[in-house]
């Protein structure tokens, strides 16, 4: 083989290499995309990946905030005692594990206050490596994710109010570091004909309030429009999110609104 022919050779394999690392990269960077319906009450469909995401903003994190006299103190750093599954309970945090967890009581209409954070160091990529999610009346999702780097479909991020609404803004901190939702909802109201009036949701993401009594389509879902059952209880456990990641939780209580 020639001098000549081996360069030859030698650049159409380097250009190879090059396209195969282009298209790899490519590939990697491609958001995933569904096929969802429009949001009658947005100019968006249900997960859209290019809906702008909130504006970030710089909090000082958690807002560490004791129960108020009457408050349920779901965990305190000692046991689970308040949830049907024991998650492991490790230095007074309780950390996420296998199955979801749900309290044993029911409520309706409350103010919850959740404190949690993703460990440093997990490799996050869009809903995975850092997902859980706090569920009122185990129905209504306010999402937990790492949003403080990672980017994913704006009302899949970290305290959006999963499928419908994106959060005002981006309040999140660092991985390691502590978040609070302080969440309080208003229960939707049955008859005899049904919904009489929907739910509501305010939530404050680290002091920042990022949703403001803001109306709900009905239960949170993945890829479909929310609608109103039927039927609803006037009551239900708060439930917790196991999304195969170890999400850390502290400080939970719930004070009732009725």
């Amino acid at each position: 083989m020639t001098t000549k022919s081996r360069s030859r050779l030698t650049c159409a394999f380097i250009s190879s290499v090059a396209w195969i690392l282009a298209l790899s990269v490519d590939t990697q960077a491609e958001p995933k995309k569904y096929d969802t319906p429009k949001q009658p009450w947005s100019d968006y469909t249900v997960h859209q990946i290019d809906r702008p995401n909130p504006e970030k903003v710089k909090t000082n994190g958690a807002v560490c905030t004791k129960p108020p006299a009457g408050a349920v103190v779901l965990f305190d750093g000692k046991n689970t005692d308040a949830f049907t599954r024991a998650w492991r309970v490790k230095d007074g945090l309780m950390i996420a594990s296998p199955g979801s967890t749900q309290t044993k009581k029911s409520f309706g209409s409350c103010k919850l206050h959740v404190e949690w954070r993703v460990p440093a160091g997990r490799k996050v990529d869009g809903q995975y490596g850092a997902n859980s999610g706090v569920f009122l009346m185990s129905r209504y999702e306010v999402q937990v994710l790492e949003s403080f780097e990672n980017v994913t479909y704006a009302d899949g991020q970290a305290a959006a109010i999963y499928g419908q609404y994106p959060p005002s803004v981006n309040a999140s901190v660092p991985q390691g570091e502590w978040h609070s939702y302080d969440i309080i909802f208003e229960a939707p109201v049955y008859g005899d004909n049904g919904l009489e009036k929907p739910a509501f949701m305010t939530v404050i993401h680290n002091g920042v309030k990022v949703h403001d009594r803001q109306q709900l389509h009905g239960p949170t879902t993945f890829k479909k429009l929310a609608t109103y059952p039927s039927k609803h209880p006037d009551k239900a456990p708060i439930r917790i999110q196991w999304h195969k990641d170890p999400i850390e939780f502290r400080n939970i209580w719930v004070q009732d609104k009725e």
